[in-house]
């Protein structure tokens, strides 16, 4: 056995020769984060080591001398034969930026849970439909509460809810922690498959829920015990991971769903900490890839009730899509990857603190950046490098292939921003934020996912991009985006100017109106049953439409 001593937690663990970096790190309990799960993909496991330990490794990808004295590698990619000293970088993401409201529709009120006081006995009854959850002293009816979390892939919202008025009372938002080991959906699959893997997954995302049940609950100066409903809303795999259900089955043919929601779980069976009797509902899914999140949008959006043609898409690594056509509706999805989160990007991070968020080039080559936190730029997160691909393709920098254009062809007010040759060659904006030509292919991949999932669901309803009537926007990535990015990107067709409105996050909206209205749930159901899924995975066109829509 050997010895890996990590810093700065100071934590020694004994592993076999062999092991990596990333998989003593776990060991040891110590978190690196490795969004693509260890694949060597995203380039987030950077540790430093001293430079004269080399030798007690071995590299198979290249390692990167800091000074004399210390070298940087990837945990993942970077086996352990001798005992090593390894530091591990603090994750510095202060001012997580996230979306936690969204267009709704309006609705009555008549939750699910209901409180009554018995005047002659002194106490209020607490029901859940027919069933009575606690008898509590006095006249309880004025406090009257429920919550909604929005379980994203990469952040979580949570919002404390009035149920007589409608109204918010407290929210707050955090990184789902299950991101620091696998970004996107496929990975968090794979990770979840052994019985250790799905434990921790779910123990994690527990942990920080109940943090932001404790944070909301203060917020308002109610007990959390109080609080009897809450709401689930996620995509499929984040359900089956929030509920300690193996998700195994999303990941292969014929991709079926262990759950597919419409009923109550115990939260103690859980593990989510409110009421001793308190029950969580997870609304209905679609499919294995289009889940309670996109069907609760349709619900917040009336999309179901439109007339004329209407497409729903939530921008995210799970690309998921809607089409109404006079009400009839047709959903999917498609695996866009973790680019727009800022993952596999050269000089990608979340929407945080540092991170540039928007890009607008200006006469004479000045470069106009929004930074978030008004800080110095360390970084580029998703609407950012979809604002600066956007920019660089209009300025005929990066050509329709998705190559940079060469020294001769760049204006003169931008060649000095362009760096390097050929597939080395990268943009800089700022001294530490670049654009590489891998990060550019990612992008392609990205929005060809998205775009080539627009086109075939088109196909399927027999409609062409010109009948659209209207494009809605879904998801707290989407909101930031700009339609001249999205249409420059080819992201949409081109038919889309004009016809394009941000809807925010409808997955904490829809929610509401389930928390809001247990009448609601009874419609979703209907709406579900209608919906028809199309697994585009295993559609023959894919790959053809996928390799034109890659084109900017």
């Amino acid at each position: 056995m050997i010895t890996a001593h990590f810093l700065p937690a100071d934590i020694t663990v004994k592993v076999e020769p062999g092991t990596t970096i990333h998989d003593a790190a776990r060991r040891a309990g110590i978190l690196i984060e490795a969004p693509c799960n260890g694949a060597g993909q995203c380039g987030k496991c950077a540790v430093l080591v001293p430079t004269y330990q080399l030798g007690q490794l071995v590299l198979h990808d290249p390692s990167y001398e800091i000074d004399s004295l210390t070298s940087q590698l990837l945990a993942c990619h970077t086996e352990l034969v001798g005992d090593v000293t390894i530091t591990v970088p603090q994750l510095k993401e202060n001012g997580l930026v996230v979306v936690g409201t969204g267009i709704s529709r309006a609705v009555a009120r008549a939750p699910y849970i209901t409180r009554e006081f018995v005047s002659e006995r002194g106490e209020t009854l607490v029901r859940g439909g027919d069933e009575v959850l606690a008898v509590e002293p006095g006249d309880s009816t004025g406090i009257h509460v429920g919550m909604i979390f929005d379980i994203g892939t990469t952040t979580l919202v949570a919002a404390l809810i009035d149920l007589h008025t409608g109204q918010e009372i407290a929210s707050a938002s955090a990184l789902n922690p299950q991101s620091l080991h696998a970004q996107d959906v496929l990975s968090r699959i794979r990770f979840a498959s052994t019985p250790e893997g799905l434990d921790q997954l779910q123990s994690e995302l527990l942990f920080v829920l109940n943090g932001l049940t404790d944070k909301v609950c203060a917020v308002a100066g109610i007990e959390r015990e109080r609080v009897f409903e809450v709401i689930f809303s996620g995509n499929t795999c984040m359900l089956h991971l929030a509920s300690g259900v193996d998700p195994s089955p999303l990941g292969k043919i014929p991709f079926t769903p262990s759950i597919t929601g419409g009923f109550h779980l115990s939260s103690e069976q859980i593990g989510l900490h409110i009421a001793p009797k308190g029950i969580v509902y997870l609304p209905h899914i679609i499919s294995a890839y289009v889940g309670a999140d996109i069907s609760v949008g349709i619900l917040a959006a009336d999309l179901n009730r439109l007339s004329g043609v209407s497409l729903f898409i939530d921008i995210g690594t799970n690309g998921e899509l809607a089409l109404a056509v006079d009400g009839v509706l047709t959903a999917s999805a498609t695996a866009a990857g973790p680019a727009f989160e800022g993952m596999n990007i050269s000089c990608g991070m979340r929407a945080a603190d540092g991170a540039v968020e928007r890009v607008s080039f200006k006469p004479g080559g000045a470069i106009e950046i929004g930074i978030i936190g008004e800080t110095e730029p360390v970084g580029i997160c998703g609407s950012g490098l979809m604002d600066l691909v956007a920019m660089l393709i209009k300025e005929k920098i990066i050509a329709k292939s998705g190559r940079f254009a060469t020294p001769e062809d760049t204006p003169v007010q931008l060649l000095e921003r362009l760096e390097g040759e050929g597939a080395g060659r990268l943009f800089r904006i700022a001294p530490q934020v670049s654009l590489t030509q891998k990060d550019v292919r990612q992008v392609q991949l990205a929005k060809g996912a998205i775009r080539a999932g627009i086109e075939l669901l088109l196909n399927r309803a027999g409609v062409a991009s010109a009948q659209l009537d209207r494009i809605l926007i879904a998801g707290s990535f989407g909101y930031h985006l700009s339609e001249e990015s999205l249409l420059i990107l080819g992201l949409l067709p081109p038919d889309a100017v004009g016809k394009i409105s941000f809807l925010g996050n409808t997955s904490r909206s829809g929610g509401e109106l389930l928390l809001l209205n247990s009448h609601l749930r009874d419609e979703l159901a209907e709406i579900v049953s209608q919906v028809t899924s199309v697994e585009l995975a295993v559609d023959p066109a894919f790959e053809r439409v996928f390799v034109e829509a890659m084109k900017f």
